[in-house]
């Protein structure tokens, strides 16, 4: 098992329900560390850049609106196998196809407003956090 670090955002649905706090304890009691977290409201520039592997889906400028309709919270979380953990306390990606006490099937209102974004993979994780973070903000 390796120790890795991976991005987590709590998405504007989450935040303007005041969930945040109730979002990070899940992770946190999964055995993952915040080594880093900020505050912001995304730009449309700055969500076309981060989203844009997805420019060419049909749901792009759904997700992006979304995105930048309120703030959300950036984090890089770190622990053991932490993308793998990280998407299994999230839950798919579809709330009504997620486990049982995931934040996505306990917080989600929608597909889009699912309360919550992680990385894929570990590849993707660093790229990511290299968006949001620089070094110096990643405190372990």
């Amino acid at each position: 098992m390796a120790t890795e670090r991976t991005l987590s955002i709590v998405k504007p649905d989450a935040t303007r329900r005041n969930l945040t706090g109730a979002i990070v304890d899940r992770l946190e009691k999964a055995g993952l560390r915040v080594v880093a977290q900020k505050r912001i409201q995304l730009t449309r520039a700055q969500a076309e850049q981060f989203y844009g592997v997805h420019k060419a889906r049909p749901f792009f400028d759904s997700l992006c609106k979304f995105m930048t309709s309120g703030p959300v919270v950036v984090q890089v979380l770190e622990g053991e196998n932490a993308v793998a953990k990280n998407r299994e306390v999230m839950g798919a990606t579809d709330p009504s196809k997620a486990a049982p006490g995931t934040i996505r099937k306990d917080f989600a209102e929608s597909i889009e407003a699912n309360s919550a974004h992680g990385s894929d993979s570990a590849e993707n994780a660093a790229v990511e956090i290299a968006f949001f973070f620089s070094g110096l903000e990643l405190v372990g």
